[in-house]
């Protein structure tokens, strides 16, 4: 198959971030977060959640809880008309239980999503509110895109703006994906 595939993060870029979310009926999608899956989708690109969730190591959340979460964040896209291809998490925390390569801005998911779902790793995108969603791309060569949020450190605003890396919301990165990919 080979497509390409749009990377995102979950919290602060398709739904509000809850901080340790444990509670499915609380998940909200982001204005316009499913209109842009939707148009990447339509696109013929693979998109993918990928989302770091040390809350499970810390203690804060289940494993049951995120799934829980997770289903629900399914269910409200594909609901709007915006399924996503896949959903990888990374449930670990260094300072618990060491380093890993799942963590972002590791590669482990992505090249699991890659093999997985036969994507082309070298056409991708990298899309979050941390530097760390979107440092993948230098590493895959293809483009990343901070999208701010509320929680958007503001080192990694300046760092993604001197580099012409900002897409001011997430249908703005649709739109420089789709057109990256032509």
């Amino acid at each position: 198959m080979n497509r390409p595939v749009a990377f995102l993060d979950r919290d602060g870029t398709v739904m509000h971030d809850e901080h340790y979310l444990a509670d499915p009926a609380r998940v909200r999608l982001i204005d316009g977060a499913a209109a842009a899956i939707a148009r990447l989708r339509a696109a013929g690109i693979a998109v993918v959640i990928v989302t770091n969730q040390s809350g499970i190591a810390r203690g804060y959340i289940t494993a049951a809880q995120y799934d829980a979460v997770r289903a629900r964040l399914d269910a409200l896209l594909c609901a709007a008309g915006a399924p996503v291809d896949g959903t990888y998490h990374c449930p670990h925390h260094p300072d618990v239980d060491g380093p890993c390569d799942c963590r972002k801005p590791g590669t482990g998911l992505y090249r699991q999503a890659i093999a997985d779902l036969e994507l082309d790793a070298g056409r991708t995108a990298f899309v979050g509110d941390r530097w760390s969603d979107m440092a993948a791309a230098r590493v895959f060569g293809g483009l990343g895109l901070l999208v701010p949020s509320p929680d958007t450190p503001p080192a990694d605003l300046a760092s993604a703006t001197a580099a012409s890396l900002v897409a001011a919301t997430l249908a703005d990165a649709a739109d420089r994906i789709i057109e990256a990919f032509r």
